[in-house]
């Protein structure tokens, strides 16, 4: 991604009337002078109105909408795992590797979810469908292995529930 500043036209107008709407019930909860404090938020709210990534010229377009440099929004936008900086498949699984995972079998979660979907960690099946993502610790560590989907988690995993899980989406 190129930080540069833009001598083009207010990117504002990428975001939708519903996103600035949702951006500015986050940036009400704030000091007036704080509006950046709701910069996550924005992000999210970006993302998801794009098919779950952002772009170069969203994070610009949330900048702008905070009044802020964009390469403090791309900080932040680069450092969460929350945020995508490239597509996604429509449902993307985030496998979570950390150790509690990893000591109860997660690594045999990615080999079937890699040799089921035939994508690796940062790819998208060939349908869309599905994008495979390694995480950290999701806070499920009493019942790992896990992933999440969206925004639900799935627990206990065997290669059996995974196939189920997987069935169950469109």
């Amino acid at each position: 991604m190129m930080l540069h500043k833009h001598q083009d036209s207010s990117k504002i107008a990428l975001l939708t009337d519903a996103s600035r709407k949702e951006i500015d019930e986050w940036i009400a909860k704030y000091p007036a002078d704080k509006k950046q404090s709701a910069v996550m938020s924005a992000l999210r709210i970006a993302q998801d109105q794009n098919a779950g990534y952002l772009t170069e010229d969203l994070i610009d377009a949330v900048a702008e909408y905070l009044g802020m440099e964009s390469i403090a929004v791309y900080e932040v936008a680069s450092f969460y795992s929350m945020y995508e900086l490239k597509p996604v498949g429509k449902h993307k699984i985030c496998v979570c590797t950390n150790i509690s995972c990893m000591l109860n079998g997660s690594d045999q979660i990615v080999e079937h979810l890699q040799n089921k979907l035939k994508v690796k960690f940062g790819e998208i099946t060939d349908d869309g469908k599905f994008s495979l993502k390694e995480v950290e610790c999701l806070g499920a560590c009493v019942n790992a292995p896990m992933f999440q989907i969206g925004e639900h988690y799935y627990e206990n995993l065997t290669p059996e529930k995974i196939d189920k899980i997987l069935d169950s989406l469109d």
